[in-house]
């Protein structure tokens, strides 16, 4: 058995100690293992506790070498990496299909979040991206029921050891899965989940019917259990969306944007007798309506997109007129193209909400992650798969570069003694797919340049092309393809469809008819561009230029393959500028079942991955080859002594100071082995401890001489004191004997001004604690920084400071009075009862003194615009920041949920935890009277009676009390304010019940604030529903039939 599960330590290096050992662990439970720095990671196919926070905790240092293997290892050793100098970092996962990458890449994400402990809402929003990308652009095929059908690579940006933003790039979409999907798969998961998770009244409002009608997803659906699955993870997207800062209009219009594709693909077509052009079938033509209300369009216009396309000649409208075929490709494009840009258009939106907020000038550090769609070979492979495969030829090829060709070639230059090791060598497959100008996407590109080449013409181009060719193969028998023998084994592809595909083309009218869309969602993302690596590049306004239609198709000319190939090629430049760490994810079996390893399918992907090599240059070589100057600025710090030289004999005497064994020296660089940056990395760490001691006991020694000093001032002044009281009263009894002895008028004394009574000299004065409940934790006082703390020796405010601190106190007071007010008050017009004005936060606590466990109150912030919720502990107050996402909602820093109100926040937290201290909230502390402390600045603001009156019993009410009767009236401009937002409010109310009389408002899942947001064109949807029930009555639910008929059909179109 290996040593700490490293493989590189095996006694004997063959292909069967190998699958030995992998065996072994994976039936003990540990699915992960070492090749030196490189990680194994099988699929266990189920969840496993080796992720929890205790865990996490142990690999937040730096690497040691006693803990096992481990993915939160690999993230802690790019994270270090990364702070101690070495420049940008990347983590590539790689593997086949089903073998876990992406379950890989949260967990990456997640302990690299745990390791910032920034405490910063953006970490949240990260970790929150990676279930919304796999809504949209993850399936079920028959090989992974999670299967990424889009490579993405999350890069990660640090100032210092805080994130401060991320971006996404994201890497061909398999737009082709929204129309057809192969026996055993399904589309994307998001169309099931809102099937699943919409209610019925949303459905409707959609335009949504049974699951069973549609043909995008084949009529399937699943059972109760995956229903209820579907249904949780709907939620979970909704809430991210809330979360990362999407508007509930921009949600309604992409979702139904998403039900318009899903009716689209149900319009069929049929000959017209008279002419011979097509038209649409009369059972869909309610189909054509739903998906023409849903795009916000009109129902003629995109008739016209799908039956005939018109072209000008010589200043000459001409109008052609499709075939059947030709029609059913068009409607499948609007489909497919629609459905992408919606997904390049959620990436862009993410990645302007997730844009770091910091000087552009100023450097920042990166960790990227690699997460790309694995190597597929499935019965009938197109031309995904072959962009797939290509992908994941150049990853194992930038595996083989820097694992093998890198250090091979380092040795030969600095003239060290070593054997070959020779590997599979994928190159000239590479030169096979990418060359120019004969690879196979540029003749691919060449055949889709001609409006009259084929599939069949681009496979003879092929065999011609490549004849004799060892990596190409001609297809046999009647099937048009031809097959290609990747690293990973041989794979025939299908050329049906190839040119389609490649061409990508689109109806030039759609781009004007969705443009002009009142859905303005739709109107962008037709607007945007698409940039060379096939990346949507939304404009700000959406307009028309004349020509437009001719133009578009002129920027399109850029076929899919050679976007792909741009991307790949962009993304190589990224990896290639990074310090790479590896992540080899191996599928244990077919069958996806746990605990079942299939020795023949784990040898397989060894082999191509060629890991029995990788293991001999580990176990042999050297990993590390650093230069010079590098190690000596590195490490430089174990000579104890400034100025330390960057040269070699720096670096040997920085080598003799420890006790590492088995480097090399070279002309320009070192050689070590993968495990002596551990090494060195204890001894820094050790000098690190000794640096802390030092400055522990220089502290002790500076604060322990300031306070002697301050406490013989103290002394020294309470000495004076007595001895000035004492010479006093011995001054004032020789007065008072010496009047006693001559009898004179005694004159009367001069009032002497009250002299505070002197501290005892023996004990310190004890300054006044924060509060009786408080102690200072870093958990209390990240929420408000800025908050005032009072500590022994601290001065008063200036001028200056007093002056800033009130002016951010009005600013925040106006920010809540002009965008908070109305969204805080109660339908009486009151504040909540846990609501409290500007308030401090030791007022906040002491508040809480006397109150239980669990009792809370909300207060506004006096230093920025935003709530805190303080919430009274076992033996402290905890304050929690509640944070404004961009699109309006409210969640608590740390947390993982958005709320539309902050009733709803509360309401959430009083039956679901708060993290990290598991803290739930009880009973609020309500508001006194509007003479406390903390009501005075919601006064003027409030419309109904004070807390304390709404608390009386209803006798009690009707009697007005004696301290309102004796309570002075609101100043005139306090009244003009009350007046005008009693005014707003009762008008907001008469027009939303006016709009409402003939709408019964639906309940959802998620409150939406006072006003929900709808489709522009909801009336037209209705009607169109109602026009496919008469042709399939029988299909559609009760509930479904008694929602429609319930809707009125003079509903208009909200605006």
């Amino acid at each position: 058995m290996s040593v700490r599960g490293d493989l590189a330590s095996l006694a004997e290096l063959d292909e069967a100690s190998l699958l030995c050992e992998l065996r072994e662990r994976f039936l003990r439970q540990l699915p992960y293992t070492d090749i030196g720095d490189i990680l194994i990671a099988m699929n266990p196919f189920q969840p496993l506790p080796l992720y929890g926070t205790d865990v996490s905790e142990q690999y937040q240092g730096p690497p040691v070498g006693t803990l096992p293997p481990h993915i939160f290892a690999v993230a802690s050793r790019a994270y270090h990496s990364m702070l101690g100098g070495g420049g940008s970092q990347c983590i590539v996962i790689s593997g086949e299909s089903g073998a876990g990458k992406t379950e890989s890449t949260k967990l990456l994400l997640q302990h690299i979040m745990n390791m910032c402990k920034g405490n910063s809402q953006l970490e949240q929003q990260i970790l929150q991206v990676n279930p919304l990308l796999e809504a949209f652009g993850n399936a079920q095929t028959v090989m992974n029921d999670n299967s990424s059908r889009f490579g993405k690579y999350i890069q990660l940006h640090f100032q210092n050891n805080t994130v401060q933003g991320a971006k996404l790039s994201e890497y061909l979409l398999e737009k082709s899965r929204v129309v057809q999907q192969d026996t055993g798969e399904r589309n994307f998961h998001i169309f099931y989940y809102m099937f699943a998770g919409l209610s019925s009244e949303e459905k409707e409002m959609y335009g949504l019917l049974d699951p069973s009608l549609y043909r995008y997803i084949s009529g399937q659906f699943g059972t109760e259990d995956v229903a209820q699955r579907w249904k949780h993870k709907y939620q979970e997207v909704c809430n991210v969306l809330d979360m990362v800062g999407f508007h509930e209009q921009e949600q309604v219009d992409m979702q139904a944007i998403l039900a318009g594709v899903l009716s689209l693909g149900n319009v069929t077509f049929e000959p017209e007798e008279s002419n011979g052009s097509v038209k649409v079938s009369e059972t869909s033509r309610g189909w054509l309506k739903a998906a023409a209300g849903q795009f916000g369009v009109q129902e003629g216009e995109l008739l016209k997109c799908l039956i005939c396309t018109m072209s000008v000649t010589r200043g000459e409208q001409i109008q052609r007129f499709h075939t059947q075929q030709q029609a059913e490709d068009a409607r499948d494009s609007i489909a497919k193209v629609a459905y992408g840009r919606v997904f390049g258009w959620i990436v862009c939106k993410v990645n302007e909400l997730l844009a770091e907020n910091v000087d552009p000038e100023l450097e920042l550090r990166e960790i990227g992650i690699l997460d790309i769609f694995g190597f597929e070979n499935f019965a009938v492979n197109r031309f995904e798969q072959l962009c797939i495969n290509l992908a994941n030829e150049q990853l194992q090829h930038f595996f083989n570069h820097h694992i093998f060709q890198l250090e091979q070639a380092a040795y030969k230059e600095e003239e060290l003694p070593w054997e070959t090791i020779t590997f599979n060598n994928n190159e000239p497959i590479l030169d096979l797919l990418l060359a120019k100008p004969l690879g196979l996407l540029s003749l691919l590109d060449e055949q889709s340049a001609f409006p009259q080449a084929t599939d069949k013409t681009f496979v003879d181009k092929l065999n011609s092309s490549f004849k004799g060719n060892l990596h190409f193969q001609p297809g046999r028998g009647h099937v048009l393809g031809f097959s290609i023998i990747h690293y990973a084994g041989k794979v025939q592809y299908t050329a049906g469809g190839f040119l389609e595909k490649n061409r990508d083309t689109l109806p030039a009218s759609v781009r004007g008819l969705f443009i002009n869309s009142v859905t303005p969602l739709l109107s962008v993302l037709f607007t945007a561009t698409i940039s060379r690596t096939g990346t949507l590049m939304p404009h700000v306004k959406p307009k028309i230029i004349p020509g437009a239609d001719n133009k578009f198709n002129s920027t399109r000319k850029q076929s899919v393959g050679a976007q792909f190939r741009c991307s790949l090629m962009v993304l190589m430049e990224r990896m290639y500028s990074a310090n790479p760490h590896f992540v080899r994810c191996i599928k244990p079996n077919h069958q996806k079942e746990p605990g079942v390893v299939d020795n023949q399918v784990v040898l397989l992907q060894l082999r191509y991955n060629g890991l029995l090599e990788t293991i001999r240059i580990r176990r042999d070589g050297f990993s590390w080859r650093p230069l010079f100057e590098e190690f000596a600025e590195r490490y430089g710090i174990l000579l104890v002594k400034p100025d330390v030289s960057l040269t070699k004999e720096s670096c040997l005497e920085i080598l003799r100071s420890t006790e590492l064994t088995g480097w090399l020296c070279g002309k320009s660089r070192l050689f070590f082995k993968y495990w002596h940056q551990e090494q060195l990395a204890k001894y820094v760490e050790r000098l690190e401890r000794a640096a802390v001691v030092i400055q522990k006991v220089f502290r002790e020694f500076r604060y322990r001489k300031s306070y002697q000093q301050l406490m013989a001032e103290l002394r020294a002044q309470a000495q004076w004191i007595q001895e000035e009281t004492e010479r006093k009263r011995s001054w004032l009894m020789a007065i008072e004997a010496e009047a006693q002895r001559v009898f004179l008028p005694i004159p009367m004394a001069r009032k002497r001004c009250h002299q505070p009574c002197p501290h005892s000299p023996d004990k310190p004065p004890v300054p006044r604690p924060r509060s009786k409940l408080t102690e200072s934790t870093p958990f209390d006082n990240f929420s408000d920084p800025t908050a005032p703390r009072s500590v022994l020796g601290t001065k008063e405010l200036t001028g200056d400071e007093a002056k800033m601190r009130k002016r951010k106190r009005g600013a925040t007071f106006c920010w809540f009075k002009e965008t908070q007010a109305q969204k805080v008050m109660q339908d009486d017009g009151a504040f909540p009862s846990w609501l409290h004005g500007m308030i401090s936060r030791r007022e906040a606590e002491n508040l809480l003194i006397d109150k239980p466990l669990g009792c809370f109150l909300v207060r506004i912030s006096r230093s920025r615009p935003g709530y805190i919720l303080t919430y009274r502990g076992e033996d402290r107050c905890r304050h929690y920041l509640i944070q404004m996402q961009p699109n309006a909602y409210y969640v608590i820093v740390g947390e993982d949920w958005a709320h539309a109100s902050l009733a709803d926040l509360v309401r959430y937290h009083q039956t679901v935890v708060i993290q990290p201290f598991m803290e739930i909230l009880t009973v609020p502390c309500r508001q006194k009277s509007s003479e406390s402390l903390d009501y005075d600045n919601l006064e003027c603001l409030r419309l109904g009676p004070p807390a304390a009156e709404r608390d009386t019993a209803p006798e009690e009410q009707t009697r007005p009390s004696r301290a309102s009767i004796s309570k002075p009236a609101l100043p005139s401009g306090a009244a003009a304010v009350l007046k005008r937002v009693w005014f707003r409010r009762t008008q907001n109310c008469q027009n939303q019940q006016s709009l409402d009389k003939s709408r019964t408002k639906p309940s959802s899942s998620k409150e939406r604030g006072s006003q929900r947001a709808f489709p522009r064109l909801h009336s037209s949807i209705h009607r169109a529903m109602q026009e496919i029930q008469q042709f399939s009555p029988v299909l559609l639910s009760t509930s479904e039939q008694s929602c429609y008929q319930a809707l009125s059909v003079e509903d208009v179109d909200p605006k």
